[in-house]
């Protein structure tokens, strides 16, 4: 089907605005962990950061549409450890390891997760950090960071970026290709959804920023994310409504402690002016 034809089908502008809507919920984690990270370089590179690590997603996902042939063979089994669970009720086991190109990607992309988020609650928690790994010297702590924030290299930055981004960007690709099989549809949901992100990105960051116990919260998300990956490549599928449901609510009570410590503060003002 050619573009013209494309663009005179209803059914293809449905599928583009599903996809950019689910395309949109999975950025979502890779959003927070863009944010996170830069918040944690100097002010002035913060915003080329995320806008850097927002291009790499983009890039990735566009080049991983070139070899979409190759992306759906990531689905066939690589290894069989022989291992499975008991069957669920719909019949299928509770988990497998058969493992896939992209359940092996998961795995890894779930790992890094995990490390990195328990790393950076490790720093959050940790009012006097000592070692070379939590060393930053020579280096200011980001305004709204309290003193154990340790500032990283843009480049090492960049580099955590990209791993994650290419998880991401595989799960992105998987997804679209469930939802159409015209690839024109799919770099359309792509190139908007990520444009959509770059403009969240830097009123997400600043929004964390200025609220600290946000940080906290975000890092636990990206542990639980950190989690559903691993399970996703053992073949335990869990219900992502669930785990975006978890976040929006646990966001909503947060944002009313916000406004409930705002208010507070203010009435502490106006009672000493």
């Amino acid at each position: 089907m050619d573009i013209l034809a494309l663009l005179a089908d209803p059914a293809a502008w449905a599928a583009l605005v599903t996809l950019v809507l689910l395309e949109i919920v999975l950025g979502i984690d890779n959003l927070v962990f863009i944010a996170i990270l830069s918040n944690k370089l100097p002010a002035h590179q913060q915003g080329r950061a995320r806008r850097i690590g927002l291009l790499l997603a983009l890039g990735l996902r566009l080049g991983l549409l070139t070899l979409i042939g190759w992306i759906v063979t990531l689905q066939a089994p690589l290894i069989d450890l022989g291992l499975s669970g008991a069957p669920d009720p719909h019949g299928n086991p509770l988990f497998e390891t058969a493992f896939s190109g992209r359940d092996l990607i998961l795995i890894a992309g779930g790992l890094f997760l995990l490390w990195k988020a328990t790393k950076e609650i490790h720093h959050a928690i940790d009012p006097e950090p000592s070692g070379e790994l939590l060393d930053h010297k020579g280096h200011d702590a980001p305004s709204g960071m309290g003193a154990g924030a340790v500032v990283t290299g843009f480049g090492a930055t960049i580099a955590q970026i990209i791993a994650l981004d290419l998880v991401f960007s595989i799960d992105s690709i998987l997804t679209a290709v469930g939802m159409t099989d015209h690839i024109p549809i799919m770099i359309a949901a792509v190139i908007l959804t990520v444009g959509m992100m770059m403009l969240a990105a830097d009123p997400l960051a600043k929004f964390i920023e200025k609220n600290p116990t946000l940080v906290m919260l975000a890092l636990a998300f990206l542990v639980m994310i950190g989690f559903v990956l691993l399970a996703d490549g053992f073949g335990v599928h869990i219900p992502k409504g669930y785990i975006y449901a978890a976040m929006g609510f646990s966001v909503f009570v947060e944002l009313l402690n916000i406004i409930g410590r705002n208010r507070r503060a203010r009435e502490r003002a106006a009672k000493e002016s």
